[in-house]
């Protein structure tokens, strides 16, 4: 398995990055600090710092994924070397893609990953707090399994996956609120909603995906795959379809519950967000190296990997699932296994 490297944030609008050797300097209004790129695997930008030409082909050479960022958590662009990997496996990528059983096959994966993982974080909210189980939560989590069963005796047909995965959604996100023990006057959730978030539970869960869409992207490109074209996630100009697909299991093990667990345990406060004039919620400046901090030491955490029985590190599972992936699209394995927590 990989080493894992480090992620480069830039949080600070007006900021400059330039190349300066073999460095990434990052110019700020009281001075400069300087990073080795041998030392980074990915750079993610937020808001709208400038970059020179110069540091974006370093990048380029040295396979550092750029990806810029609004400060609404909305995906701009990603700066990207030449594509990495046997050109017999994204040739067999794009015959699956345009193959609709063998895309509902995967796209089926992908969401019965994610369920699995969905059903983890119910479940494991009713074990560690059963006196907070309403009949209303419990019936929620009555309507996910039926979700889930629905999923499970469906025929292979994306659109079908699809309209399963946001009634499952629609439910999951109906129960999220009872998950958040803290604050409950200011952390109220009532759905799900971007570009712009206009709460902050929504302000959170959109900067940490941003997040894992950042690593995802990454790792597909590391083992060869072209992370643009997907199987669930229709393909779009500009966007990264496959990372997409491959979030879709990762988000509640790495992302929902991170964010439940900085809400619960007071890392995040009313005062880490701000509102602005059109409704827009977002993370305070400040409180974004706050968050950053989190996401990487949750990242630095051990677990054993259920499929490669192997220890690793936990931010090392996009590499894993895309390794995984891209051994199945060569015919390699007979199916995807997709990652459920355990």
């Amino acid at each position: 398995m990989r080493k894992m490297l480090n992620t480069l944030y830039v949080t600070q609008s007006d900021s400059y990055l330039a190349k300066d050797g073999e460095n990434v300097v990052v110019s700020l209004p009281d001075g400069k600090r300087a990073f080795p790129i041998h030392n980074l695997e990915g750079i993610v930008c937020f808001g709208y710092p400038g970059a020179s030409p110069q540091l974006m082909a370093l990048c380029a050479e040295r396979g550092v994924g750029l990806s810029f960022v609004s400060e609404y958590g909305k995906f701009l662009c990603r700066v990207t070397g030449r594509t990495h990997g046997n050109v017999l496996l994204r040739k067999r990528q794009y015959q699956l893609a345009e193959d609709a059983q063998e895309s509902a096959r995967l796209a089926k994966s992908f969401i019965m990953g994610k369920l699995l993982n969905c059903r983890n974080v119910l479940h494991r909210f009713k074990r560690d707090h059963p006196e907070r189980c309403t009949r209303e939560y419990d019936d929620g989590c009555r309507l996910f399994q039926t979700s889930m069963e629905s999923l499970y005796r469906c025929q292979p047909d994306v659109d079908t996956i699809r309209g399963i995965e946001g009634m499952a959604a629609k439910t999951y996100f109906s129960l999220f609120d009872h998950l958040i023990l803290a604050d409950k006057e200011v952390f109220h959730f009532t759905g799900r909603n971007k570009y712009p978030p206009t709460d902050e539970v929504n302000a959170l869960l959109s900067f940490i995906y941003v997040l894992l869409s950042h690593d995802v992207a990454s790792a597909l490109e590391t083992v060869g795959l072209d992370p643009q074209v997907g199987f669930l996630h229709q393909d779009r100009p500009g966007r990264t379809s496959l990372a997409l697909d491959l979030m879709e299991e990762l988000r509640p093990y790495l992302a929902d519950r991170l964010a439940l667990s900085m809400l619960n345990t007071k890392i995040l406060k009313s005062s880490d967000f701000v509102k602005k004039e059109n409704g827009a919620v977002l993370l305070h400046p400040d409180s974004i190296k706050t968050v950053l901090t989190c996401w990487q030491k949750r990242k630095k955490e051990i677990l054993t990997h259920p499929i490669l029985d192997e220890k690793l590190e936990i931010g090392l599972l996009p590499y894993a699932q895309s390794l995984l992936l891209a051994r199945y699209i060569r015919g390699d394995i007979g199916e995807y296994p997709a990652f459920v927590a355990k």
